[in-house]
């Protein structure tokens, strides 16, 4: 966690430089429209590891009552900067600074990249946690089975982990925290990626979801 944070606050102002505020890819954004729609007006979202915020506001154009919760500080700089109609909070996915049952959606959109497999059941457990009934999940990821250790990254010298994760193991450990899975996109690399690609939607039992 020390080094992530570490690595985000030095990229901040150059990740935002090199990766504008827009969604790459019709599937992508497809998974994202869906989420919107989904979700609706049922209630507060929240996105975790916005990072700059292009998600986030993305998904506030889309119509949702949403804002972010990152691990640096240094790119929720950039994301107030950027989008200053929208609230960044400091917080982690393993304590998130939320009530219990609070939230109509969840997004975590290429942040749980950032967690060591072993600890996804937490991560997954501490989501659950912060849903209200029938609340909205939306995971997007790296689809694989490995680890990358990063020492160069947007033009500086970092270190931190990238974890590729098993699509299939991902939503097994969703499942196993309370939550319904009820959609699943895997997809191929496109443009500069490095691998295949994988999203899942699920929902917290109970409530009013469709």
């Amino acid at each position: 966690m020390t080094e992530t944070r570490a690595a985000y606050d030095t990229v901040a102002i150059d990740y935002a430089r090199l990766i504008p505020d827009v969604v790459e890819g019709p599937l992508d954004r497809g998974v994202l429209a869906a989420f919107a729609e989904l979700v609706g007006g049922a209630g507060p979202v929240v996105e975790v590891g916005c990072g700059t915020g292009r998600i986030t506001a993305h998904l506030r154009d889309l119509g949702l009552d949403i804002s972010g919760i990152d691990l640096s500080p240094g790119m929720l700089e950039v994301a107030r900067r950027n989008h200053p109609g929208l609230r960044f909070d400091v917080g982690t996915m393993t304590d998130l600074p939320l009530p219990d049952g609070g939230l109509a959606g969840l997004v975590a959109w290429y942040s749980i990249i950032h967690v060591p497999p072993q600890r996804l059941p937490g991560v997954f457990a501490e989501f659950h946690r912060v849903l209200a009934k029938g609340g909205r999940l939306l995971l997007g990821f790296k689809a694989g089975d490995r680890r990358v250790r990063l020492e160069q990254a947007y033009g500086h010298t970092v270190s931190y982990d990238v974890h590729w994760l098993s699509a299939d193991r991902v939503a097994a450990q969703v499942a196993d925290a309370g939550f319904e899975v009820r959609a699943r996109l895997d997809r191929e690399a496109e443009g500069q990626e490095k691998g295949p690609q994988s999203f899942i939607m699920a929902v917290r039992p109970g409530g009013t979801a469709r």
